[in-house]
């Protein structure tokens, strides 16, 4: 077999930016021609990147914008050490253990390239770039005309020169790296994309390479992980917020963003690929979905709950689960204090009056919530926050929840529901939406309401007798409700909207926006996607709704296997056993398990084969298994 050697670019391959147009930032600062020159530079970059000019006007006349000096250059490359692209961080051992093989080719200038590559093992000696000149007060004033870099096609030439014995392999995102190939130089030209998207380029190249990741895979090289990220696809429903979907995209995943929700069929249809999904409260992941979801992996929940999810379906594919308990906390129990005042205050009437025209001034009726009774039904994390908020505002708290929680504050445990109806003035929901829950509050709870007293409910739909609370608003038994969750809800905002509740005096209807504030959104968009990544990279399980719970440390210098089986005695005595036959050290191995699945993290040394792979997964009862890093 041939030996590879890997020729590579500096400028937006090895760093993620354009060196000199960073080294135009350094030295403009403070010109008023900044903008106008920066962006001149841009595109004369460009041009020289795509074929569109020769890449000797291009580099002249860039040079001609720059107005540097030599003391420019030690800020230069500080800057450039932190702008590395994420995927050759990822993979510096790969440099130090093929270093006799890598070259670093590249139009730009050894002053700032080899400070950068060197610290990653590259060798000084391949390294081929142009050299700046300098006048007597250390201004750059051009560049060694001889040296090939700086001529059209010197990247070409240059390997001919180099006469490397073996395939040569051209990583780059620019079309003076694909000159090589087109010489008939280079056995493969790889067009990387992870910092900048050429098409001129994209269409010469042999591969896409969306990360150096890809580029080891394919040519069986991995160091720091055993599958591009790249290859990770991820579908994103119901509008999720952006910055979910900006950390996935930074992880290095392939990101497909749907705003509304699917149904099953279509979902069944789109998931086929799909690595990770992220979904809210309106899709739902049936046995249907999880059969045609082949390569699936885990599932974001966006929200609290996750009765929308088949959780034991899941956990009998391989499929972690993960949601945000906290992270809409505070925007749910806001939400609750302000349609309290609202109720009692009698808003919604008068906010009907006023738009009809009509001036209503009146204090009947309307009160203060200092001194009413709250009850709490499900003292969670919801309902617990609620109570420290409305006793902080005067309120007298009670609560009621089947299992015995800590009390904060005054709040005080009632024994049964019908002790808490009988005493509140206004009633909050806040259970799970477990299937048993249906219609948990019926119509027989509303009616041990205590007369003229109010109903939250922003838990789920489904736990109350809608028909039961629309004749108690009718009748006068409730003063009035506030109603955020349905048992029917639109897929997306285009849909109509429909309820028995629609036209009720004193009502507020609000579309299932309990958590949506940007903070919620945000701090969900940062959570979820976080735990998610931490199960892919890791194996780490510490916040998953179904797998058991797992926190692993950080590892160097090992391999680590991910091993899921049905929860049968012998399965690790049986992995151990493999381990032995193939004379392995594990150096670390954690389990854990609940009444579907076992779990198991086993870190060994580095040297393992292909055969003991296939062996591990042979085990009968797997589920699933995975080479992690």
């Amino acid at each position: 077999m041939s030996k590879k050697y890997f020729i590579i670019d500096f400028d937006s391959t090895f760093t993620n930016v354009e060196a000199l147009d960073l080294l135009g930032e350094i030295s403009l600062a403070g010109s008023d021609e900044k903008s106008e020159r920066l962006h001149k530079m841009k595109e004369l970059t460009d041009h020289g990147m795509d074929g569109g000019m020769s890449f000797r006007e291009s580099l002249e006349q860039r040079l001609d914008l720059l107005d540097a000096r030599k003391i420019h250059l030690s800020a230069l490359v500080d800057a450039l050490k932190e702008r590395v692209s994420k995927s050759f961080h990822r993979n510096a051992a790969f440099f130090e253990e093929h270093a006799d093989r890598i070259y670093i080719l590249s139009n730009g200038f050894k002053e700032f390239i080899v400070p950068i590559v060197t610290e990653y093992g590259v060798k000084e000696e391949h390294v081929f770039a142009n050299s700046f000149t300098f006048d007597e007060q250390e201004n750059i004033v051009g560049f060694d005309k001889d040296n090939l870099l700086s001529r059209n096609s010197g990247k070409a030439q240059q390997i001919e020169q180099l006469n490397l014995p073996g395939d040569v392999y051209v990583i780059g995102d620019g079309y003076t790296d694909y000159e090589i190939k087109e010489a008939g130089l280079a056995h493969k030209f790889y067009a990387f994309t992870e910092n900048v998207i050429r098409d001129k380029v994209l269409e010469k190249a042999d591969h896409v390479a969306p990360s150096l990741d890809e580029v080891l895979y394919l040519n069986k090289m991995n160091t720091a992980i055993s599958y591009p990220k790249n290859r990770i696809k991820v579908l994103l429903l119901e509008n999720i917020h952006t910055q979910a979907a900006q950390r996935l995209k930074d992880e290095g995943y392939q990101v497909e963003i749907y705003d509304g929700g699917l149904d099953e069929a279509e979902l069944c249809k789109r998931i086929k690929n799909v690595s990770i999904l992220g979904i809210r409260s309106k899709t739902q992941i049936t046995p249907a979905v999880l059969d045609s979801a082949r390569r699936l992996l885990a599932i974001g929940a966006f929200c609290i709950g996750t009765n929308q999810i088949d959780l034991e379906g899941c956990l009998e594919k391989g499929v972690a689960v993960f949601n945000a308990p906290y992270s809409n906390t505070r925007s749910v129990v806001e939400l609750a204090i302000a349609e309290i005042i609202m109720l009692l205050r009698k808003i919604p009437i008068r906010n009907q009056e006023m738009h009809q025209g009509n001036w209503g001034k009146s204090a009947k009726d309307s009160y203060e919530i200092r001194g009413k009774k709250l009850g709490i039904i499900g003292y969670g994390n919801i309902g617990s926050q609620l109570s420290v908020l409305a006793e902080s505002m005067g309120m007298e708290v009670y609560y009621f929840d089947f299992v015995e929680k800590l009390a904060l504050g005054n709040v005080r445990r009632c024994s049964s529901m019908d002790e808490l109806l009988a005493i509140s003035d206004v009633v909050s929901l806040h259970v799970d939406g477990r299937p048993s829950n249906t219609q948990f509050f019926s119509k027989g709870h509303i009616a041990k309401m205590k007369p003229g007293a109010a109903l939250i409910n922003l838990s789920r739909g489904f736990v109350v007798d809608i028909d039961a609370l629309k004749i108690a608003l009718e009748r006068g038994h409730l003063m009035g409700a506030a109603v955020d969750v349905y048992p029917q809800e639109p897929r997306n905002n285009q849909e109509p909207f429909e309820s028995p509740l629609i036209g009720l005096p004193n009502t507020i209807l609000t579309p299932h926006i309990g958590g949506s504030t940007q903070e919620a959104q945000e701090n969900i968009g940062n959570f979820v996607p976080g735990q998610i990544i931490e199960y892919i990279n890791t194996g780490s399980t510490s916040n998953s709704v179904n797998f058991p719970q797992l926190l692993l440390p950080t590892l160097e210098n090992a391999h680590r296997l991910m091993h899921i089986h049905l929860n049968k005695p012998g399965i690790l005595a049986k992995m151990n056993l493999v381990f032995a036959q193939y004379n392995i050290n594990i150096v670390g191995q954690y389990l854990k398990t609940n009444e579907t699945i076992g779990y198991v993290i086993t870190d060994i040394d580095k040297k393992y084969s292909e055969e003991m792979i296939m062996d591990l997964k042979k085990i009968e009862h797997t589920i699933r298994f995975r080479v992690l890093y």
